[in-house]
């Protein structure tokens, strides 16, 4: 995204949504998103309902990709609000456009407007109001509603967490200089948290709600021929279940399913057709991204797990 706090994707032509919870999963795989029937029924709901999707997991398990997938999907505009520690109104709803208020100020002063009732209303008009990503979403003019991403919303305040159930229960917004802009359409609006801190109940209430895990090992190489068709069937077996077997070992961090993308699309390119001990540890960057995670890996561990995967994918034929 731009700017790592609001972005649009471009849309294709807007699709109609999906009439069932079979029409949703295939609407999903389509655009490469394997959604299991829970979270494809929470989807559904969530179009049919017009209420907002909170999910929640762990990072990496595919939360932000389902909003990003839904927006192709729908050909939909994606508006991201990215949320981080400090987040505010100024940079998630609107501000005003001061530089250009202060230069109609000065021109007023030099030729002489006293109307300050006339020069007030222009200065705290449309024309200088600059819409970040929470109006955004609910201002779209003409076209289909967007889908808006609240992403990892567990990194604001409670303040801003509290600003954000007016816009969830009637999908509006007062701006005291220009009263309540209200949606014509309501976005289709995705939250996602990681849960480093727990949300409210009265936000949880507002939405539909779903707890998004780790693919299965067949979820995941289904995936895997998906997103890195190139890579052998042997490595690809042998990378998913080795992945599988590193999220039971209690790392400080576990690989999300982008890392296992990463890790299959690193080996194709170095050529590997089957997972060795030298070839992981040298690779063992692109799947851990903590020291000490990988230190264990390349201490021993990750050579007794990788017998255990050879092993069990033998017996299974």
């Amino acid at each position: 995204m731009p700017d790592g706090k609001t972005g649009t994707l471009p849309t294709s032509i807007p699709q109609s949504i999906p009439r069932s919870i079979d029409e949703t999963i295939s609407l999903l795989s389509k655009e490469d998103y394997l959604a299991g029937r829970s979270l494809a029924t929470v989807i559904f709901l969530a179009l049919k309902m017009k209420r907002p999707l909170f999910l929640e997991g762990e990072a990496g398990v595919g939360k932000t990709e389902i909003a990003k997938t839904l927006a192709r999907a729908l050909g939909r505009p994606l508006i991201r609000l990215q949320c981080y520690e400090g987040l505010d109104i100024s940079s998630a709803v609107y501000e005003w456009n001061y530089p250009a208020q202060m230069l109609d100020i000065r021109l007023a002063e030099a030729t002489g407007i006293e109307d300050r009732e006339r020069l007030e209303a222009d200065l705290f008009s449309e024309r200088h109001l600059i819409r970040r990503p929470v109006l955004q979403a609910l201002g779209q003019a003409g076209g289909p509603a967007p889908v808006f991403l609240i992403d990892e919303l567990d990194r604001t305040d409670e303040a801003f967490e509290a600003f954000l159930l007016e816009v969830l229960s009637d999908f509006q917004v007062t701006i005291p200089e220009l009263g309540t802009i209200k949606a014509a359409e309501p976005p289709v609006v995705i939250i996602t948290t990681n849960r480093t801190r727990e949300i409210h109940d009265a936000l949880k209430r507002r939405c539909l709600y779903h707890w998004v895990d780790y693919p299965n090992a067949a979820q995941e190489l289904e995936i895997i021929r998906r997103k890195v068709p190139q890579c052998a069937e042997t490595l690809s077996r042998q990378v998913v279940a080795y992945v599988q077997k590193l999220r039971t070992l209690d790392l400080f961090k576990n690989p999300g399913v982008a890392e296992t993308i990463d890790w299959a699309t690193a080996l194709t390119e170095l050529d590997r057709i089957a997972l060795d001990p030298e070839t992981i540890a040298d690779t063992l960057g692109t799947l851990l991204k903590y020291q000490d995670d990988i230190a264990r890996i390349r201490g021993g561990e990750g050579e007794r797990v990788l017998n255990e995967v050879k092993a069990e994918l033998l017996a299974a034929g």
